[in-house]
Parts: C-alpha cells; sequence; structure tokens
C-alpha cells in the first residue's frame, strides 16, 4: 500500500526561546531532495544530543493530525504549514495505529525502517503557544514517529511512500509511545521491548530501566 508525499520539508537551527536555537520550524522543499544515513540533505538539529541522527533520520507527522489540532485549538495559521511539527515528510492517512516498528517503507528511491515514536517536547507548546499539547499528544498518541534509513536515495513532493514489508506484530507506534512515555504496559511487555532489535536503542534502555 502506499500514500502521497504532499510536502517535502526541512529546517535551519534558528532564534526559539531566548538564547536557545530550534529548527523545528521546517518549510517545503522544490524539486527533489537526497535522503541521507542522518537525514534529509540538508536539514539541521539544533541539540544533536536529543534530535537527528541515524534513529532519528526522518520524521513523519501525519497530517490528519493537523486536522484534529484545528478542532481543539481553533484555525491557527500554523497548522496550515505541513511542517509545522518538525515533519519531514507530509503524508495522509498513515498512522500510529497502523504502523508498526521496524515496518519498511519505500521512501522515492531510498528505503526507510520505522524506529520509534517521536517523543514530545516543550518545544511544541511553545511553537503554538499552546500549553497541554505534550500531554495531549501522549494522551491521544498523535506523536509521530521517526525513520532510519537504510538504503540512501531521493525523493520529492508527490513521490509515494509505499509499505513493502511488516515489522513486529502487534507493536504499532501508537502501542510503543503509550508503553514507553505513560506506563501502560505489564513487565513482560516491557521486557519485549528492551529485547526488540528494530526499535530505537535509546528506547530500549528506556523500557528496560522501568522493569529492572
Amino acid at each position: 500500500m502506499s500514500w502521497r508525499i504532499e510536502a517535502i520539508c526541512t529546517g535551519t537551527a534558528r532564534p526559539f526561546n531566548g538564547a536557545e536555537a530550534s529548527a523545528i520550524a521546517k518549510y517545503p522543499r522544490e524539486g527533489a531532495v537526497q535522503i541521507l544515513e542522518d537525514g534529509l540533505a540538508p536539514d539541521e538539529q539544533a541539540d544533536r544530543r536529543v534530535h537527528g541522527g541515524p534513529e532519528m533520520a526522518v520524521h513523519l507527522y501525519p497530517l490528519d493530525h493537523h486536522d484534529a489540532w484545528r478542532e481543539e485549538l481553533g484555525p491557527l495559521d500554523l497548522l496550515d504549514e505541513p511542517g509545522a511539527f518538525g515533519s519531514n515528510l507530509a503524508v495522509r492517512g498513515l498512522l500510529e495505529n497502523d504502523v508498526l516498528i521496524g515496518d519498511l517503507f519505500r521512501c522515492g528511491t531510498a528505503l526507510l525502517e520505522v524506529s520509534q515514536p517521536r517523543q514530545p517536547c516543550w518545544k511544541i507548546e511553545h511553537r503554538f503557544g499552546q500549553k497541554g499539547m505534550v500531554a495531549r499528544i501522549i494522551e491521544t498518541g498523535r506523536s509521530g514517529w521517526y525513520f532510519r534509513v537504510l538504503e540512501m536515495g531521493e525523493v520529492q513532493a508527490g513521490d509515494t511512500i509505499e509499505r513493502i514489508g511488516r515489522g513486529e506484530a502487534g507493536w504499532t507506534v501508537a502501542r510503543v509511545l503509550g508503553a514507553v512515555f505513560a506506563n501502560q504496559a505489564s513487565r513482560d511487555e516491557l521486557q519485549t521491548l528492551a529485547a526488540m532489535d528494530s526499535l530505537a536503542p535509546k528506547l530500549r534502555e528506556r523500557a528496560a530501566a522501568k522493569w529492572t
């Protein structure tokens, strides 16, 4: 099954909160964009300790969630921007409850693997000027997710992202988000996550820390 990519978005680190910088604002690119091991070229992350790298190379935040936020927050202009939540890929109809950790996707000519849910942080609330969005994301499962890059390639708006392989049976992005960030998991489930090769190492460590 495949989905149309409405926009390819990248950003640069800019002043965000006083002396702090952020590249959460992503804007559509024209033409073909390279997908390298660390993500789109060029695309910046201001704090590489917590953003970017091979396990968070490409971010997808479903456009469907922009509609849901409009219902909750009203018609904010920012919600009209496909990269408003820091997303690189603007796609509609592909959601967390149908995407498994380890799912394989052909994105343009690149091959991507789902590595982890996106952990929401305070920068989303600061960007939108709305308190409570982080808690709401965890509550609703509207997190988006990250891909690692297995094969480098190119992609542009109008290309498709096609799922060509399934990952960890039963372990959707939504389920992993709840298990790791909302304490919605048993000890056995946490042990399973800690041993899951296709899950990003930092989340495996976090799952292990919850039961050891």
